[in-house]
C-alpha cells in the first residue's frame, strides 16, 4: 500500500511524537483529539519539541514549517475516512481501545491498515472488534518517539503477511530501526523490561542499596543511559504499574507481579515526571 495520509488518535505524550516523526518523514497526518483543548496541548507539544530541535541544530526552520503544515487537527474520528494507516495512541485500556478500532473500522476505506501503538496488550484481541484483523498491527514506537529508533511491528495471529510488509516499508520511511514479535504479552522489549525494573524496586525494598546507588550502579557498571528508577520515573509508574499488571494476567509468573511499593506510589499520584514527583522530584 502506498501510505501518504496517516492518522494518529491520542495527541498525548506518545501520540505528539508519532505526529512530528511521520511529518518530518514527508508525510501528512491528520491528529485527533477528544477535545479542542487536549488538542492545542498536543499540537503545542509537537511545536514546542521542533523548536528545541531547530535550536539544537538537528531540524532546519524551513523543515520545521514543513512539518507543522503537514498536521491538520480534529476532534472528529471521520475525518480520518481517507487514511490509508490509522495509528491509536489512547491510553492502555483494552475496552477503550477496541471501542477505537470499531469505530475506526466502520469509518475507514476497507483497505486501510489500522495500528496501535499498544505496548502490552493483545493485538488478535484489538483486532477482534473489526471485521479487517488482517490488517490490523502492532506499531510499537519508543519515548520520545523523534528521537528514539526503534519501533516493534507486531503480528496478531490474523495479520496478513501484505500487511506487515506495509509496516515495514512504512517504518523504513520514517527512518527507524525495525524489530519484529509475536503477539505475546510485552513483546520484545517490555517482555525482559519489566521483571527488570520490578526487581529493581525490590531490591530497594529489601534495603539491598539506596535508589541512587542501584541507578548509578546500572548506568556505570552496565553502560545504561540511565538506571531503573529514573526510567522509571521518565515512563511514568502508573505505566509501569499497567504494563506489569497486564502481563501478570496474561502470564501468571511472579516475574510480573507490581511490588507493592509501586502500587503504593501510584495510589498516592506519584507519577514520575509527568507529575513531577516520582521516585525522584521534579
Amino acid at each position: 500500500m502506498d501510505i501518504k495520509l496517516v492518522g494518529v488518535v491520542g495527541v498525548g505524550q506518545m501520540g505528539s511524537g508519532i505526529i512530528e516523526t511521520c511529518t518530518r518523514a514527508g508525510f501528512d497526518v491528520i491528529a485527533r483529539e477528544v477535545n479542542e483543548e487536549l488538542l492545542d496541548r498536543g499540537l503545542d507539544n509537537v511545536r514546542a519539541s521542533l523548536e528545541r530541535g531547530v535550536k539544537r541544530g538537528k531540524v532546519s526552520q524551513a523543515e520545521m514549517d514543513a512539518a507543522l503544515a503537514r498536521i491538520k487537527g480534529t476532534t472528529s474520528l471521520t475525518d480520518f475516512k481517507d487514511c490509508q494507516l490509522v495509528i491509536e495512541a489512547v491510553v492502555e485500556n483494552m475496552q477503550l481501545k477496541k471501542t477505537m478500532f470499531t469505530e475506526l473500522d466502520a469509518i475507514t476505506a476497507p483497505e486501510a491498515i489500522l495500528a496501535s501503538n499498544t505496548s502490552s496488550l493483545s493485538l488478535t484481541e484489538i483486532a477482534s472488534a473489526t471485521e479487517r484483523p488482517d490488517k490490523v498491527v502492532g506499531l510499537h514506537f519508543f519515548n520520545p518517539a523523534p528521537v528514539m529508533p526503534l519501533i516493534e511491528i507486531v503480528a496478531g495471529l490474523l495479520t496478513s503477511p501484505e500487511t506487515l510488509e506495509s509496516a515495514r516499508a512504512f517504518g523504513e520511511r520514517l527512518n527507524k530501526q525495525l524489530v519484529f514479535a509475536k503477539d505475546n504479552p510485552g513483546f520484545i522489549v517490555n517482555l525482559l523490561l519489566v521483571p527488570y525494573l520490578f526487581d529493581a524496586i525490590r531490591a530497594l525494598e529489601n534495603g539491598v542499596a539506596t535508589k541512587e546507588d542501584i541507578d548509578a550502579g546500572i548506568r556505570l557498571g552496565l553502560n545504561h543511559p540511565m538506571g531503573p528508577f529514573t526510567l522509571m520515573d521518565f515512563i511514568g509508574l502508573d505505566t509501569c504499574l499497567f504494563i506489569g499488571d497486564a502481563m501478570y494476567q496474561e502470564y501468571k509468573n511472579v516475574r510480573y507481579a507490581a511490588p507493592p511499593l509501586l502500587r503504593r506510589m501510584v495510589t498516592a499520584g506519584l507519577l514520575g515526571r509527568k507529575n513531577g514527583r516520582g521516585f525522584y522530584s521534579y
